[in-house]
């Protein structure tokens, strides 16, 4: 049973007639656990006995556990919850350029959720970095209930607040996140075979960048065969690899968060719905096959002389002066002439091409079912489970994005790009039958 007793204080060394209480109580392993600081016997052995009350309960948590700084579970935390080296990486910014400086100190049982809300909007960041630093903090304050550091995570459900200016500037630029097909038909001319047509497919297929800048030659113009209205039904598909499917670049770190240098590598995609064949529309294909007809290196997109392209690079020496425009400079010693180029689209990134080719699928009525299988997203909800997509559906979509290529071309007057294959839609008289008719026809004579 908890009992107190007295603690007095000691002043130059000497105790002094002044004291406080402390609590004895028995822990769970049998051994004594104390408290100190309480003002009267009484609130000392009551406080005590609510331990002993809890501990026969199984619902005691250790008040020293309580009082450990939020810095060190936080570090803790990471050891245990390994990630993709990306994703720890953006984890351990988070944390010291923007979480440390305020809680690293602060013991776990001191959070609440006003002042963490408070703090948020006090951040001198972008509201998205601001509400990952809140996600995180609460993903390790769950770590802590998790660990019985903590009876609740205070931070867990929470909505945060934000500002009226913050909501609307995020409104106004949702509106230029994706591109018209005739801009996106521009870049890539501008930019030519190589560069032009992985902007291309990133507008009409959604790869990603780090799957653009990962796919291999093996794993493009591969084929999906699927059975189809007596017959079958197939069309040419680029495939993100499950192993390898994913350019990665990031901070290297050790355990403690310390930077070991800069990673660039390829990697798993970041889930499994990631690792995905997506269907590509004709015009698609053909550029595809005359590229790599003479492109010598095995990655499809990668740089002039056979290697990766840092992200960084890749946008500094192609979109940016592709998209915003550049001065023309005369020959000088080493260099060619360069052209002026106009801009076309002002802060077009490779992100807002993945946004325009979901935009394309919604425009032209894409099932759910294959919407979000193409785009590499998780569908939410029962009709996950239930729907799945039909050959149909995938002839509809292709032969939407199709319709779009065609008719940005038609507003550009334009027949080819970069000289390469004339697109132009044939007759319909001179179409040849779509594939299942074909291959219905085949067996039919065969028979």
């Amino acid at each position: 049973m908890a009992h107190a007793e007295k603690v007095y204080k000691v002043r130059n060394g000497k105790p002094t007639k002044q004291f406080t209480w402390k609590v004895r109580y028995k822990k769970p392993d049998g051994t004594r656990g104390t408290e100190s600081g309480f003002p009267t016997k009484r609130t000392a052995e009551e406080w005590g006995e609510e331990q002993e009350a809890a501990i026969r309960a199984g619902r005691w948590i250790d008040p020293a556990l309580q009082r450990m700084t939020f810095g060190e579970f936080a570090r803790r935390w990471m050891k245990v919850k390994p990630k993709r080296g990306n994703t720890v990486d953006k984890r351990w910014n988070l944390l010291q350029q923007h979480i440390f400086p305020k809680w690293e100190h602060t013991p776990l049982q001191s959070f609440n959720w006003f002042d963490v809300d408070a703090w948020q909007q006090s951040l001198a960041c972008d509201d998205v970095t601001a509400g990952h630093c809140v996600s995180l903090m609460s993903s390790i304050l769950t770590g802590a209930v998790d660990a019985r550091h903590l009876p609740v995570n205070p931070l867990f459900g929470r909505r945060r607040t934000r500002s009226t200016v913050v909501a609307a500037a995020g409104r106004k630029s949702d509106e230029e996140k994706w591109v018209r097909p005739e801009v996106v038909l521009q870049m890539a001319q501008r930019l030519g075979p190589a560069v032009g047509l992985h902007v291309l497919t990133t507008a009409f297929t959604g790869l990603g960048w780090g799957e653009g800048a990962a796919l291999h030659r093996d794993n493009v113009l591969r084929t999906r065969r699927q059975p189809h209205d007596g017959g079958w039904f197939e069309c040419p598909i680029i495939q993100v690899d499950p192993e390898v499917g994913e350019l990665v670049e990031y901070s290297g770190r050790d355990e403690d968060g310390n930077k070991t240098g800069m990673v660039l590598q390829l990697e798993p995609p970041k889930n499994s719905k990631r690792a995905r064949g997506v269907d590509i529309p004709p015009f698609l294909a053909e550029l595809l096959r005359c590229h790599l007809a003479d492109w010598p290196h095995p990655y499809v997109f990668c740089t002039p002389g056979g290697k990766f392209w840092r992200r960084s690079n890749f946008t500094r020496a192609n979109i940016r002066p592709a998209a915003d425009g550049r001065d023309a400079l005369p020959t000088v010693k080493g260099h060619k002439p360069r052209p002026e180029w106009k801009p076309i689209m002002p802060g077009l990134t490779m992100r807002d091409l993945r946004h325009t080719h979901d935009t394309y699928q919604d425009q032209i009525g894409v099932r759910p079912a294959l919407m979000y299988e193409q785009a590499g997203h998780a569908r939410p909800g029962i009709k996950a489970v239930y729907q799945h997509p039909t050959p149909a559906m995938r002839q509809e979509r292709l032969d939407g994005l199709q319709e779009i290529f065609e008719r940005a071309m038609g507003n550009l007057g334009w027949r080819t790009l970069w000289g390469r294959a004339d697109l132009r839609k044939p007759p319909k008289g001179d179409r040849p039958p779509n594939l299942p008719q074909m291959r219905a026809a085949e067996e039919e004579l065969a028979a």
